[in-house]
């Protein structure tokens, strides 16, 4: 990576995210209750949206049983059933394996591999030895003989980056599926790769969402053809996200609630409110199909934009 001086992410969504970190920072240590109780979340919801990503038709509630009841769900085939354990079992090794700050070199990205696509694929954790087309990718990756090379450069770059850690772990992502260094997979040891940077670094871990599917595929093409940092916004966003979540645990101010119910303080609609956080100018997170923000946020919100908006 070249070090420049000028961010990739956003000036205003980069300073949200340090200072959001400086609170998280102020909580620790977190209650293990609470700690327990994010890692179920975060393990849970990263199965379902990263899976989601790549087709597998498992809904959240039924990951949730396959995960915790190790229960088999009629009509859906035994590797969305593989995928699902799978994956919750590499998000268990990529957090053991941030506690440890552990860099990331060979032997983790294969083994990370290894327990993705256990029982999946006959290549399970070993680099592909034969070409690939990626469909309705404009680029094919490289050959397949190129691949270790590829990625001792990779792995090299990241140990030594300078940049943001957000930025790094960007390029980690888009690069390393962009070298595709397995015949399948790649997307979902991306996702664990680019959290177990983070992690080491002290964020928490980012979820891409199934929703976001169409904006996560249009920025990597955008990283294809030489331009970062709609992906790195992309991610930043994803960071701040959970943040938010990560945050809530304290109560208080910063208490997530639905913004129909936040409405009320306010001189605004709670339609009017979910429109401002679309637009990603008040601080607020989905959770399911409900747009929720915190008494702070608000606050925050109407301090910068209060008397222009009314």
């Amino acid at each position: 990576m070249t070090h420049t001086d000028t961010s990739l992410v956003q000036e205003k969504l980069l300073a949200r995210i340090n200072e959001k970190m400086e609170e998280l920072n102020f909580m620790r240590p977190i209650p293990p209750g609470s700690l327990a109780r994010l890692h179920e979340e975060m393990r849970l919801i990263h199965t379902y949206h990263s899976n989601a990503i790549e087709g597998n038709t498992l809904t959240l509630q039924e990951t949730k049983l396959v995960l915790e009841e190790g229960l088999t769900i009629g009509g859906k085939s035994l590797r969305e059933h593989l995928e699902a354990s799978n994956n919750a079992k590499a998000f268990d090794r990529m957090e053991d394996l941030a506690k440890k700050k552990r860099s990331i070199d060979h032997v983790i990205i294969q083994e990370i591999h290894e327990i993705v696509t256990r029982g999946i694929l006959e290549d399970a954790g070993k680099y592909r030895t034969r070409n690939v087309r990626v469909a309705g990718a404009v680029k094919t990756p490289p050959d397949w003989s190129k691949i270790v090379k590829l990625m001792d450069e990779l792995i090299k770059m990241i140990a030594e980056s300078k940049e943001n850690p957000i930025e790094t772990a960007s390029f980690l992502h888009h690069r390393f599926v962009e070298i595709h260094p397995f015949s399948d997979g790649n997307g979902r040891v991306a996702r664990l790769l680019t959290n177990l940077y983070l992690m080491t670094r002290n964020y928490p871990p980012v979820v891409l969402k199934k929703e976001d599917r169409g904006k996560y595929y249009k920025s990597l093409r955008a990283a294809d053809a030489g331009n970062l940092r709609p992906f790195a916004n992309f991610i930043a966003r994803a960071v701040d996200e959970n943040l938010t979540l990560y945050l809530s645990i304290s109560g208080g101010n910063d208490e997530l609630l639905p913004l129909r119910e936040l409405a009320i303080e306010t001189p605004y609609s709670q339609e009017y409110l979910s429109l401002r956080a679309r637009q990603g100018l008040l601080d607020a997170v989905k959770i399911g199909k409900t747009w929720h923000s915190s008494k702070r946020a608000i606050e925050q919100y109407l301090s910068e934009h209060g008397k222009k908006d009314v």
